[in-house]
């Protein structure tokens, strides 16, 4: 295969990556305290341009709130392309009875048998989305 026939990496646009995240329920929710990086699987729902996903307490949790700016990672591997989807921002608990209610009537449902009674708001500063095409690996020499 010559270079020409690979298809580059296509950046998606903001819009793209919302239509992306909006097909995705797992992604990773990357938090970082005192300097050292954790990263967790979580099923979420993208609504309303956010992130929402339910969690109980634990090391997450805990970690979120020491440091609310968390990285978020998404991605689709279909057969012939792939994408994935990268957001930065802040996290925060969501407390107020109001936005409680509204989260419980989100079509979000956790993957493990657990109870998850809190949610948790990840407001986008930043995202960023890519889609490529799968292949062989190209000739390296």
């Amino acid at each position: 295969m010559d270079i020409d026939d690979v298809k580059e990496i296509r950046i998606l646009t903001e819009d793209e990556s919302w239509d992306a995240l909006l097909s995705g329920d797992l992604g990773r929710l990357a938090v970082s305290v005192a300097g050292i990086p954790d990263i967790f699987p979580v099923n979420f729902i993208a609504a309303d341009r956010r992130l929402v996903f339910r969690t109980a307490e634990g090391t997450k949790l805990l970690e979120l709130t020491v440091n609310n700016h968390v990285a978020f990672e998404t991605d689709g591997v279909g057969v012939e392309e792939a994408w994935s989807v990268v957001v930065k921002g802040t996290a925060r608990i969501l407390e107020k009875r109001s936005e409680i209610d509204a989260a419980d009537q989100l079509p979000l449902r956790p993957l493990a048998p657990t109870l998850k009674y809190i949610y948790v708001e990840i407001v986008p500063t930043e995202i960023q989305g890519r889609r490529f095409q799968r292949g062989p690996e190209p000739d390296r020499y």
